[in-house]
């Protein structure tokens, strides 16, 4: 049984060294699409900096609990002063924790994850907006649009999947007629939010935002489904030791009772600020439709 997980655990390693390497080429990738558009007129470029968090089975109530710090980078192609389209690689952190939200204390679980998300989306002005225009110089918007994401959920420098906490893969505790599979590091979401801009000078706009990402996935947390060990026959020095200490820390729990609400998905968010600069080399000395309604 040992051999088997040792056998499981490089398996999935090897996939997690892959699955590294792609992210940090699809990153350099969509850093390099950014790079190489500037010199197209009416480019935005610039940081973001703010917070991120995360609501689901270990806080399904409180927006901004447990935010921690989130930082990244992004173009903005303006379409008209009315759109825009914005490519972004955000990096934030999540965190969960039952005590801290209260909201099933006796449980006693929680997780911290790394999250990068390479996202796209559709801005809506809803005012004339033009960066550097002394007439409309600033405007709240709202965004939608698609985004991978990648999430790691840890307790401690450990990997909460390597563990099973739900039975994943683990057929000798779950019912005949149920399998449960690994969940993937990698996901879809949907962002969408309201912001303002307002624009400092010729070639400098500042953004206030505040997005909320609807995933398509129940494990940000680790957390979804029920308990699958039975704790009254599991004792310290057993193989299974570690796994229910992870995925019941108070052992308290029978198999099949309620761990997790795997009705619900889980939500992260971002919110902060970005800072760009506005990059018009394209015909400086042509006006275009866009430009005269600069001033």
């Amino acid at each position: 049984m040992t051999n088997d997980k040792s056998g499981v655990k490089y398996s999935i390693n090897i996939k997690l060294y892959f699955c590294d390497a792609f992210m940090r080429k699809l990153s350099l990738f969509i850093l390099f699409i950014i790079i190489s558009t500037v010199g197209r007129s009416q480019l935005d470029v610039g940081i973001f900096a703010g917070g991120s968090f995360y609501m689901g089975d270990l806080n399904p109530s409180y927006p901004f609990l447990q935010t921690n710090f989130a930082y990244g980078a992004l173009g903005r192609y303006n379409l008209s002063s009315r759109w825009a389209v914005k490519v972004n690689i955000y990096k934030g952190i999540l965190t969960g924790d039952d005590k801290k939200s209260k909201f099933l204390k006796e449980r006693s679980l929680k997780f911290t994850s790394n999250l990068w998300e390479l996202g796209g989306v559709m801005e809506f002005n809803f005012l004339p907006y033009y960066t550097g225009s002394m007439k409309n110089y600033y405007t709240p918007y709202i965004f939608g649009g698609v985004a991978v994401f990648y999430n790691r959920p840890k307790i401690g420098n450990s990997d909460l999947r390597d563990y099973h906490t739900e039975g994943q893969t683990n057929l000798a505790y779950l019912p005949p007629d149920e399998t449960r599979k690994e969940y993937s590091y990698y996901n879809l979401s949907f962002p969408f939010g309201i912001g303002v801009k307002y624009s400092f000078s010729k070639r400098i706009c500042i953004t206030l935002e505040w997005g909320m990402r609807k995933t398509f996935t129940d494990y940000i947390d680790d957390v979804s489904k029920t308990y699958y060990l039975p704790a009254y026959n599991i004792e310290p020095g057993d193989e299974e030791y570690p796994d229910l200490v992870v995925s019941d820390p108070n052992k308290n729990h029978q198999p099949m009772m309620q761990r997790g609400n795997s009705k619900t998905n889980d939500w992260y968010s971002f919110a902060g600020m970005t800072i760009t600069y506005n990059v018009n080399l394209k015909n400086r000395n042509k006006c275009s439709e866009f430009q005269d309604n600069k001033y």
